[in-house]
């Protein structure tokens, strides 16, 4: 079973950075993706990855802000948040799964409509205006 363990969230101020980390032990997943959930809203991708093309997908609201990725040996994802907003404050859970390249890019452009399998526990962002 895959294990997620997101780190690296904290308090920042808008218009800074911030890089978040999650680990992945006993990888089975051909997609990888941040959500966030800010509070009082649904759960929502930022951004998802799929892994053997290294292709990566993005929300609207952070495309040119955000960054997803993963290390060479494919055990860390990683989100870099550049000039980062109020409105990006809140829970960043990074989840994956077995789905194809398709369902991949529809955890961002189709929200909703695939469900992922594994999550970590959360990290909090907060950005101060």
């Amino acid at each position: 079973q895959m294990q997620l363990s997101e780190s690296g969230g904290g308090s920042v101020e808008a218009g800074g950075s911030l890089k978040l980390s999650c680990s992945v032990a006993l990888d089975t997943a051909m997609c990888l993706g941040w959500f966030r959930q800010a509070p009082g809203k649904e759960r929502d991708a930022v951004a998802s990855i799929y892994r053997n093309l290294g292709t990566t997908f993005y929300a609207d609201s952070v495309k040119g802000r955000f960054t997803i990725s993963q290390d060479d040996a494919k055990t860390t994802l990683f989100l870099q948040m550049d000039r980062v907003r109020p409105e990006d404050t809140g829970m960043y859970y990074c989840a994956g799964d077995r789905i194809n390249y398709g369902r991949c890019e529809g955890l961002v452009t189709n929200p909703g409509t695939t469900n992922l399998g594994y999550w970590g526990r959360g990290t909090q962002v907060t950005v101060s205006s």
